[in-house]
């Protein structure tokens, strides 16, 4: 929310509404009705009537007289006295917190649920040091020199019910859970738990268990452990069970998921209400291991959950007990490598998070690495100073061409970029070069949005693409709608191809085996070309290059979460084209989603 906030006419409508439904209404309820409608149509979970008070706000129609909030004394005065906003806890369609939050009552209500629901799984549980230290001997041996972070985060999934395992790509975070499964496993002895694996998209499902099927075959694992480890993964909508034509779903707090152990990974993705439904449908007593990236983008509707329970990124000190168990378990821990000041310590979720901090992909001397890590601390001078220097190989800037010369230049780089793409002679060649480079773009529409890079891209290859005829031989698309029966889901990628003997256009899409799964095109789901894919979209890939076509002009789309979700995308290159400006104006914004989650978990 800005000071300049430009209403829409659902959020005057909703205004409409709610000043209708009050007895006694007023302006001041208007005007709050109208930008908490605003606010959540941003991603807010609520409405900071501090950050708002005493702002000009634009109307619908812009040509009419600019609007002017209250102080904030007055606001809430007024607010307080329509029986349309009540306080936390009441049933009314606003609710308005002691911190001067307004929410939409359903909002408050995940976030309340969300909240009570990690809270009250972070007790510690009681563990056998013993058996636990010669698990995590066998699973993660001692590193002499270094701090071992997974193994730290294999002794908190081991001694409670709730751990968030977070760290940049690269730092092992799947890995990691594959070994805590395993050793989670071997700890129950006799008892076999019931493990599930999640995660927001079928894209994402699929890398999950690419990753746990290849670490379970490189671990040493005894014939039971190995035959109790999860070969599956589901998104979290059908894990829940999407009910047609219905908001709600088959499991929810009446009807809990059977598993004893939930594993959800990319959980930056997951958006408020989808958290708060996923807490609602598991066993108190059930493990909840979530792993993500903090600093990437957030999900797209409501929220920004995971950096929410991270505390955004700042450090608390393990508990004192809990530092107990690890120099038990893992050794003298060094002063250096934990938060110190046991005197700050505030909330028992510290015990609960941890950061996995090196990262095996980018090396001290990698260029992107080095990149990522600029973007993130928002040094928008070293981060372009970096890029223009070319005293990295993996680092490419070039300024963004403008008119005709950006379609002349774009094709050039298309044709060399998927120039072995294009000409793949079977479904397994074109979708291993398809892994390897990817164009990304923060926008779907104009001149440097994805929809246009993709007609450009496909005329550059030759393979004749039209919105008339958007189906031809050698297209890559991307599924962005769910088919349950045919098990396809939002982000899952195929290649379309002419597939012997008769030559009839097939869609083939990779499976986690290394297989292929072919389907006819007329059965697919809702889907798009995918030469180059939003950053959004690209949320739980990677590939071995990216070319990220920046804007001509700076946009409310662009922030150092985007940049750095799409920079770190690639494992070897990266080339970003772009204006100094623009993407200046990216690394020192970033996106703040206002919420009361922090607070609930953490206190003040």
């Amino acid at each position: 929310m800005t000071a300049t906030t430009q209403l829409t006419a659902i959020d005057h409508h909703f205004a409409g509404f709610i000043s209708r439904l009050d007895s006694s209404p007023c302006d001041e309820l208007w005007l709050a009705a109208a930008l908490t409608s605003a606010a959540a149509g941003r991603g807010h979970v609520c409405l900071d009537l501090a950050e708002i008070a005493e702002s000009e706000i634009i109307p619908f129609q812009t040509t009419a007289k600019l609007l002017r909030t209250p102080s904030m004394q007055r606001w809430q005065g007024a607010l307080l006295s329509c029986n349309t906003v009540g306080q936390p806890g009441d049933y009314t369609p606003l609710v308005l917190d002691g911190a001067g939050r307004l929410y939409l009552n359903r909002s408050w209500q995940h976030e309340r649920r969300v909240a009570d629901s990690i809270l009250s799984r972070l007790a510690p549980l009681p563990v056998n040091q013993e058996l636990l230290q010669a698990g995590l001997d066998h699973y993660f041996p001692s590193q002499a020199d270094n701090m071992d972070w997974q193994r730290i985060a294999a002794t908190a999934a081991a001694s409670r019910r709730f751990t968030v395992i977070t760290g940049g790509p690269g730092t092992g975070k799947t890995t990691t859970v594959a070994r805590i499964l395993a050793l989670l496993i071997e700890q129950a002895g006799e008892q076999i738990p019931g493990i599930t694996l999640a995660t927001p998209t079928g894209k994402a499902a699929m890398r999950l268990r690419q990753s746990i099927l290849q670490a379970t075959q490189q671990l040493e694992l005894t014939d039971v452990v190995r035959s109790r480890m999860p070969d599956t993964v589901q998104t979290i909508h059908r894990l829940l069970g999407v009910i047609p034509n219905s908001t709600g779903f088959r499991h929810n707090r009446d009807n809990p998921l059977a598993c004893d152990i939930l594993v959800v990974d990319e959980v930056s993705m997951v958006d408020l209400p989808l958290m708060a439904r996923l807490l609602d449908a598991l066993k108190k007593d059930a493990r909840l291991i979530l792993l993500g990236d903090q600093d990437q983008l957030a999900s797209v509707e409501a929220g920004a959950a995971l950096a929410d329970i991270c505390n955004h990124g700042v450090r608390i000190p393990f508990s004192p007990e809990f530092r107990g168990l690890l120099e038990a378990c893992c050794g003298a821990l060094p002063a250096a490598s934990i938060p110190d000041g046991d005197a700050r310590y505030g909330s028992p979720l510290a015990d609960s998070i941890i950061h996995l901090e090196t990262s095996y992909r980018f090396g001290a001397g990698s260029g992107i690495g080095t990149l990522s890590r600029l973007i993130n601390s928002g040094d928008s001078t070293a981060a372009l100073a970096l890029l223009q220097s070319g005293a990295h190989s993996d680092l490419i800037w070039r300024p963004l061409p403008t008119g005709n010369g950006f379609a002349t230049a774009f094709a050039d780089a298309m044709r060399d970029a998927y120039g072995a793409y294009a000409r793949a002679a079977c479904p397994e060649t074109a979708l291993d070069e398809l892994e390897r480079f990817r164009v990304l773009s923060p926008h779907r529409q104009g001149t440097y949005g994805v929809e246009n890079l993709n007609r450009l891209a496909a005329s550059a290859l030759g393979l004749g693409h039209s919105e008339r005829q958007p189906c031809c031989s050698l297209l890559p698309v991307m599924v962005t709608g769910n088919n349950y029966e045919l098990g396809l889901f939002n982000g899952d990628t195929a290649v379309l191809m002419n597939a012997p003997p008769d030559g009839r256009l097939t869609a083939f899409f990779p499976t986690p085996e290394g297989s292929l799964r072919s389907l006819s095109p007329l059965r697919l789901p809702a889907y798009e070309t995918a030469f180059a894919l939003t950053v959004h979209k690209s949320q739980g890939s990677e590939f071995e290059r990216i070319l990220l076509i920046l804007p001509e002009q700076v946009s409310e789309a662009l922030s150092r979460e985007l940049l750095y979700t799409a920079v770190t995308r690639a494992r070897g290159r990266v080339e970003i084209w772009g204006t100094e400006e623009v993407f200046s104006c990216a690394v020192e914004r970033r996106i703040v989603r206002n919420s009361g989650l922090r607070e609930r978990l953490w206190g003040k």
